[in-house]
């Protein structure tokens, strides 16, 4: 930018005031670099009794609160059970105890065939 470009810019960045660096500002950012505490310093700070005391203790209110405010929905067993009993057809109990006596002759049999091959 040119200064006849914007005349009343540069009269006014002229009229500013001109802030002087100290001779020792560079020593002074280094110190202060210096002075940081590194990561690990900074979590355990965090990791003090007087902070950790009071934040172990409002998570464990918060997680009682939610706890006692959410309750799931019961059901009722008596309700849900005359649905199954009205869904199976008489026949099914024929089947049903077809498929019992099927399992009970299998198992006995699978006995006697280990028995065999010995």
């Amino acid at each position: 930018m040119k200064r006849e470009d914007d005349q009343q810019l540069w009269d006014l960045l002229g009229d500013a005031p001109q802030t002087e660096l100290s001779p020792f500002f560079a020593r002074n950012v280094v110190r202060r670099i210096r002075q940081r505490p590194d990561r690990f310093e900074r979590l355990r700070s965090w990791l003090t009794p007087r902070k950790l005391v009071p934040v172990t203790g409002l998570v464990v209110a918060v997680i009682a609160v939610i706890l006692a405010t959410h309750q799931p929905a019961t059901r009722n067993q008596a309700d849900s059970a005359p649905d199954v009993i009205a869904a199976i057809d008489p026949q099914d109990y024929d089947v049903v105890a077809d498929l019992d006596e099927l399992l009970v002759t299998d198992e006995s049999s699978l006995w006697d065939e280990d028995t065999q091959t010995l």
